[in-house]
């Protein structure tokens, strides 16, 4: 079909065409390009993640491994013959040789175990157990591993269960080495700094680093191991190591990275990709290192493929494109693109805007004015009406310190499913905006609808109790809500809101879960609160008595008394009463020689966080009985040092004629009749009594075992009167002591007159 082009129109056949021709090959390098780019990125990170894979099993198995020494090293702590090489200096030969058979029987059964050491510094001889070169017990001098007497001297700086690259001789004999890894483990340090014992465990390296070789059918790849300070420690390394240094740009790129990855850069002047893991347990990190010409080979030739394609469509698209341009030469100016507005951003940003505003006025943070709420409203949407009847809300979380601890991180969607909750069940009879005022606190602005005065009230208590119960039920939490006043006039919404906060505070003495009217809470400057100072002092007395359960009254009393009056002066009555029992303890604490720990102080920042009077009066009790208890185990350790003393005096002056209550009290200048009253309580037994049970015991034995006449025997056990000595003796045994000591009868198979 032939068209006849001319003039303008043939200006327009040639921008078609022009255009057409610019667009088809655009596409086709864009596409081409894109498709390019995605293959060679999945092909670059299927590699990453095959070398990941490789390299985390390896380091699975070197963490198998370190499980495994620190197993054993376990087992031969807990191994009673070899325990005995390691803490006792000159084991005989018997323990010796049964422990360095079970030594060997350890390691005959794990074949990838090179050699054990059991070192004791106490020992002469360093126990050791090897299949190839030295065996069984040598000493230092003898010993050809001197690396680990290093290792040893300096085991501070190791940590225990670390693998520790080694190499050392086999034997003294041979040039032969074994390239292994040492695992130490160490007995507790005593206080001279020194090691008690210590057990080392090598195991080959051939063991460990077997897959490291293993470049999964990749003979180009390069494997190794580096630690946590970049030091190569172990693998197959590239040509020119020199450049993966500690310091090389490479390694260094590699640590700062602390997850897995990788990239691409030259390594020994070759393009390669350089996969590594992440840190394991032992701070190591397994690197392979690909040519990059290895791995985009066949990409390349995917390239070159889409290259030859491209032109092939790119030539058949030209002649099409001519052919076309023929046919749609018709102006396409009436084809225009709009720009859609920001509506959709508004539409996702409304809520953020509306709570901003509306958290504003509440705090005062902005005028309120009828333009501009009018404003506010038509911008925001904002369906609360400031110019009808009003009243505001408060819902504030119960117990909210321990419920942030536990879903801090979830808060706001806690809040924003209260707030849906609360406007759900309100919205059904009047008009509400929900705000969240941060921490605890939710805001309900809600204009009243017509109704009796009467039938409102009893209708936003039911619907107050209906929230609760519902957020109770759905989301487990309590709350506690403060309702306002109705109020018309916009200017009241500030002072309106300061109200309610404040007359939440009573929930203090309410509870948790209290539904509070801030009408009843409504206080005149009048009232004036006298703090009852008298009572404070008998609290401080009862303390300084020790009376801890009158000391509970007199605090809940004065707290207590703080009910009818603003919050403030609950708040300034905790206030000094805490400066007040902080004194009190620390004096209490003093006087008896106490030490004063931190514990033993009341906080009034912690206390102002608490939400009930039982919460704080629980803290303060505690503290109460904590005092009592510490008072009364002072008290009783003075009381257990006074026996004790009694005791000792009345042992040791047993034979003194003076001895008795008065003459003891007078030797500890102390009161007889406390003397007396503290003794008969602690041990139910009178100090005469134990003074007479005394003399009477010793004047048995003087009979049973001497011949010393009855008047010196009544001399020395403290009678001068050996007629007392004898009433006294036949009175407690029922016989006389020249007849217990004729018949050598037990005093007990007497009969008692």
């Amino acid at each position: 079909m032939n068209v006849n082009v001319s003039g303008d129109n043939r200006k327009l056949y040639i921008k078609l065409l022009l255009s057409t021709i610019l667009c088809t090959i655009l596409t086709l390098l864009v596409s081409s390009t894109i498709y390019f780019v995605n293959y060679r990125n999945i092909n670059l990170n299927q590699v990453y993640q095959t070398d990941l894979e490789n390299l985390t099993q390896t380091s699975r198995e070197v963490i198998s491994m370190t499980e495994s020494a620190q197993s054993l090293t376990f087992q031969l702590y807990r191994n009673g013959n070899i325990s005995k090489l390691m803490f006792y200096e000159n084991p005989d030969i018997y323990d010796t040789t049964a422990a360095m058979r079970e030594l060997n029987n350890y390691l005959n059964s794990m074949p990838y175990i090179a050699s054990i050491y059991v070192y004791n510094p106490k020992a002469s001889y360093v126990y050791i157990a090897s299949s190839p070169g030295q065996n069984g017990l040598m000493t230092k001098d003898e010993l050809v591993d001197k690396d680990i007497l290093n290792v040893l001297d300096h085991f501070q700086e190791f940590k225990p269960f670390v693998p520790i690259p080694r190499t050392y001789l086999k034997n003294a004999s041979s040039t032969q080495k074994s390239n292994v890894y040492t695992y130490l483990c160490y007995d507790a340090i005593g206080n001279d700094n020194a090691l008690n014992s210590a057990v080392i465990v090598n195991i080959t390296t051939d063991w460990i680093n077997k897959d490291i070789g293993k470049q999964q059918g990749n003979e180009a790849s390069s494997s190794f191991i580096i630690d946590s300070k970049g030091s190569t420690l172990t693998g197959k390394l590239p040509n020119d190591a020199e450049a993966l240094t500690a310091e090389s740009a490479i390694t260094k790129q590699i640590m700062s990275n602390r997850g897995s990855g990788y990239f691409i850069d030259k390594v020994g002047g070759k393009k390669s990709l350089i996969s590594f893991t992440a840190p394991d347990s032992l701070e190591w990190r397994y690197i392979r290192i690909t040519p990059y010409q290895t791995i985009t080979e066949k990409i390349n030739k995917i390239r070159t493929t889409t290259i030859y394609i491209g032109i092939s469509i790119l030539v058949a698209g030209l002649l099409v494109s001519w052919h076309l341009s023929r046919k749609l030469y018709v102006p396409i100016d009436r084809i225009v693109t709009r720009m859609k507005s920001l509506e959709s951003d508004k539409r996702n940003s409304l809520f953020t805007l509306k709570q901003d505003v509306l958290r504003k006025l509440l705090q005062g943070q902005e005028p309120i004015t009828a333009k501009k709420m009018r404003e506010k409203r038509s911008e925001l949407g904002i369906s609360f009406d400031f110019q009808s009847d009003y009243r505001l809300i408060l819902l504030r979380i119960d117990g909210f310190q321990p419920f942030l601890h536990r879903h801090q991180d979830d808060l706001h969607v806690y809040k924003y499913a209260i707030m849906n909750i609360s406007s759900e069940i309100v919205s059904q009879a009047y008009q509400v905006e929900t705000v969240d005022l941060g921490n605890d606190c939710i805001v309900l602005l809600m204009n009243v609808r017509t109704a009796p005065l009467d039938a409102d009230q009893s209708m936003l208590l039911a619907l107050l109790k209906q929230i609760q119960k519902a957020v109770g039920e759905l989301l487990k939490i309590s709350i506690s809500v403060t309702y306002s006043p109705l109020s018309s006039q916009p200017q009241d919404l500030i002072p309106m809101h300061r109200r309610i906060i404040e007359a939440s505070e009573h929930r203090l003495f309410l509870g948790p879960g209290c539904l509070i009217s801030a009408a009843d809470h409504q206080y005149p400057e009048t009232d004036d609160y006298l703090f009852t100072v008298e009572k404070e002092k008998k609290l401080i007395d009862a303390l300084m008595a020790g009376k801890v359960a009158e000391a509970k009254k007199l605090y809940s009393c004065i707290i207590e008394e703080t009910r009818p009056y603003p919050i403030s002066v609950f708040q300034a009555t905790l206030s000094r009463l805490t400066i007040t029992l902080n004194g009190v303890l620390h004096t209490i604490l003093k006087n008896n020689s106490l030490d004063i720990p931190i514990s033993m102080q009341l906080s009034k920042n912690a206390l102002a966080k608490l939400e009930t009077i039982e919460e704080i009066e629980a803290v303060v009790f505690e503290l109460f009985d904590d005092l009592k208890k510490r008072l009364d185990d002072k008290r009783s350790m003075k009381q257990d040092d006074l026996i004790r003393k009694i005791n000792d005096m009345i042992e040791q002056h047993c034979g003194n004629p003076n001895l008795c209550l008065n003459w003891i009290a007078d030797e500890m200048d102390m009161s007889p009749i406390y003397l007396s009253r503290v003794y008969k309580q602690n041990t139910m037994n009178a100090v005469v009594d134990v003074i007479n049970n005394m003399r009477m015991n010793r004047a048995k034995d003087l009979l049973k075992h001497s011949d010393l006449p009855i008047a010196d025997i009544a001399e020395r056990i403290g009678y001068t009167n050996s007629s007392y000595f004898y009433r006294m003796f036949k009175k407690n045994y029922g016989v006389t002591p020249t007849d217990y000591r004729k018949t050598g009868l037990e005093p007990g198979n007497q009969a008692s007159p």
